[in-house]
C-alpha cells in the first residue's frame, strides 16, 4: 500500500491562502451603504422584473388584461408550506406573443361550444368533436355532472382547458405545468 504524504508546508500554504480571500471579502460595499448613483444599485440588479404583457389584438390598452392561468400568490408566507408544496400543480401563465395566442385560442374554444351550451347538449362526446373541428388533435373531454362537460386541449406549446355548464362556458389558456412534460397536471413534485 502506497501512502502519500504531504508536507506540512503546502497544507500551511493554502489554508494561508484561503484566509486570506476570505479577509478580503469581495467588495467593498457593506449593508446600509448607499448605493454609487452611476451605476445600477444591487437590489435592483438582485430582484427579478415580472414580465410585462402589451394588449392583444381586441384588448383596450387601458384595461388590465386578463391573466391566461389560474395563479395564486399568498400574500403572507403559508406556516404549514402547502402552496410551496404543491407549487408543481400551479399552471405556468403565458406572456407575450404567447399569452395573446392563448387568448384568441380561449375565443375560439368558446365561440365554437356556445351552441351546444345553449342546446343543453354537455355530452363530453359533442364538446371533443366541436373541440376537434377546430383542429385540435389532442382533446380530452369528461362529463361533470348530468349538465356539464371540461374539456382539457392540448395544442403544443399551448394548453386549454376549461368548463361548460348552464350557466357559461368558462376557458384558461397556460403553458403547462413547472414539473410536467404536457398539458396534464404532475401527479408529484415538491
Amino acid at each position: 500500500m502506497t501512502v502519500i504524504r504531504k508536507s506540512g508546508g503546502r497544507l500551511g500554504m493554502l489554508s494561508m491562502a484561503v484566509l486570506a480571500v476570505l479577509a478580503a471579502g469581495c467588495g467593498t460595499e457593506r449593508p446600509g451603504d448607499v448605493a454609487v448613483a452611476d451605476g445600477p444599485s444591487r437590489s435592483a440588479a438582485a430582484t427579478p422584473s415580472a414580465p410585462v404583457d402589451s394588449p392583444c389584438p381586441g384588448e383596450s390598452p387601458t384595461s388590465t388584461p386578463p391573466t391566461t392561468a389560474h395563479t395564486s400568490s399568498p400574500t403572507a408566507p403559508p406556516t404549514d408550506h402547502y402552496a410551496e408544496n404543491h407549487g408543481f400543480r400551479v399552471p405556468i401563465p403565458l406572456h407575450g406573443r404567447s399569452r395573446c395566442q392563448g387568448l384568441a385560442a380561449v375565443a375560439r374554444v368558446q365561440h365554437a361550444l356556445e351552441p351546444l351550451r345553449r342546446r343543453g347538449d354537455f355530452r363530453p362526446e359533442s364538446t371533443r368533436t366541436a373541440l376537434i373541428g377546430l383542429g385540435y388533435r389532442n382533446v380530452q373531454s369528461y362529463g361533470d355532472g348530468a349538465t356539464g362537460v371540461g374539456f382539457l386541449i392540448d395544442a403544443d406549446p399551448l394548453c386549454v382547458e376549461g368548463t361548460m355548464s348552464r350557466e357559461a362556458t368558462r376557458a384558461d389558456a397556460f403553458a403547462g405545468y413547472p414539473d410536467g412534460t404536457d398539458c396534464q397536471p404532475p401527479s408529484g413534485g415538491h
